[in-house]
């Protein structure tokens, strides 16, 4: 079982900046990642894309978070960052993790269990 842990979150004023990373590690087991991306949910929401990030380094963004948030990676601790500078209260919400496997389990999807990000205004 692949395991994966989000950290970064915490409590920031609106305009402010939090970086968020995320690991996917596996005791005892070889494996490796594909895609990985982040996903929120805010209060009473449903969970919603924010970013992905292949392998390769080809990304995507929703629309609101363009411009703003960037999503990077290093395959060698596969580990994924999310940069989030000019923060808005509508960016507070649960972030969550995703990572794909690549191999020996194509597409099993792993989710973390979470990270809290709260804007204040």
């Amino acid at each position: 079982q692949v395991q994966v842990v989000e950290s970064g979150g915490g409590l920031v004023q609106a305009g402010g900046s939090l970086r968020l990373s995320c690991t996917a590690s596996a005791s005892g087991r070889i494996f490796a990642i594909g895609a990985m991306g982040w996903y929120r949910q805010g209060p009473g929401n449903q969970r919603d894309f924010v970013a992905t990030i292949t392998r390769g380094g080809s990304t995507n963004y929703t629309d609101s978070v363009k411009d703003r948030f960037t999503i990077s990676r290093d395959n060698t601790k596969n580990t994924v960052y999310l940069q989030m500078n000019s923060l808005k209260s509508e960016d507070t919400a649960v972030y969550y993790c995703k990572a794909i496997e690549e191999w020996p389990r194509p597409s099993y999807q792993y989710w973390g269990q979470g990270t809290q990000v709260t804007v204040s205004s």
